[in-house]
């Protein structure tokens, strides 16, 4: 889960090992035939939570001014769908044949989960950030792995909480953050690419907890392209999709106002890269 907030920094409370960091012709509008949950759990094995903020490359497209949005924010979208060209990112990794892209291009929809549910999943990564923080950038929690940004430094929240997490999370919140699937930068508003960042992302999916202009100013979702880039904005509660390879480069906008929550969600083909869900005990 990755908040970027815009305010004074935080005072460093104390410091703790780095832990793990988890990991364009185009045909538009197409409704793919199912939008639904079953979509998750069927493209990858797993799920990880971080803002894949590692930087990469030039700056391609960068003027916001020049862009087309996808989604707005007042729109509630049952799927829409825009195929762009492959890149050969793929080609470098073992390929899993019916799981490895083919077919590559950017979705979003607003139907996966509720705004309700979002709320609820939202009270969970406000619960665990209530412990630490980031000095500055993105404010990083992931339960999978326990990573929890900690000042200029992460934090294993299980290990350095101890018996303290039960008393902040239940299992019911656990419950609620769990899915059926398995897998798989404090500057999140450089461009990068998923798979060249983390060479075992296939397709990547965001679902936004919180609303553009309603909860925070600026950070946008921003798929780079030359003359024109796309923009997606944030609502509670809608997921966007897309394939992680450079056909997808893309960044955040800087937060200028409030607090953007965002969970990444990561798939992988291959088996070895699969983890378990987290759990209290």
């Amino acid at each position: 889960m990755a908040p970027q907030r815009r305010g004074a920094p935080r005072d460093a409370q104390g410091s703790g090992a780095a832990e793990r960091r988890r990991p364009s012709s185009t045909r538009k509008d197409r409704v793919p035939g199912e939008v639904r949950k079953p979509w998750l759990k069927a493209l990858g094995l797993g799920t990880g939570l971080a803002l894949a903020g590692l930087l990469l490359c030039s700056h391609l497209g960068t003027d916001d001014s020049v862009a087309e949005v996808l989604a707005h924010r007042g729109e509630v979208l049952t799927g829409r769908f825009t195929e762009v060209p492959c890149s050969d990112d793929y080609d470098s990794h073992r390929r899993f044949e019916g799981c490895t892209p083919r077919k590559c291009g950017r979705g979003v929809t607003d139907v996966v989960i509720s705004r309700e549910e979002a709320e609820r999943i939202r009270s969970v990564a406000e619960k665990g950030l209530s412990l630490g923080g980031s000095d500055g950038g993105a404010s990083i929690l992931d339960l999978h792995s326990g990573a929890l940004s900690f000042g200029k430094h992460f934090v294993n929240l299980y290990r350095y909480f101890g018996d303290k997490v039960q008393s902040i999370f239940s299992e019911e919140d656990f419950q609620l953050y769990r899915t059926d699937a398995q897998t798989a930068h404090d500057e999140y508003w450089h461009a990068h690419v998923d798979k060249v960042a983390y060479g075992s992302f296939d397709y990547t999916s965001l679902l936004y907890l919180s609303d553009y202009l309603e909860d925070f100013g600026g950070g946008r979702f921003v798929f780079m392209e030359d003359g024109a880039n796309k923009t997606v904005e944030p609502r509670a509660g809608r997921v966007s999709f897309f394939t992680s390879g450079s056909e997808n480069l893309h960044r955040v906008e800087k937060v200028r106002w409030g607090t953007r929550y965002a969970i990444t969600i990561a798939f992988t083909c291959n088996p070895d890269h699969a983890i378990e869900d987290p759990t209290l005990m």
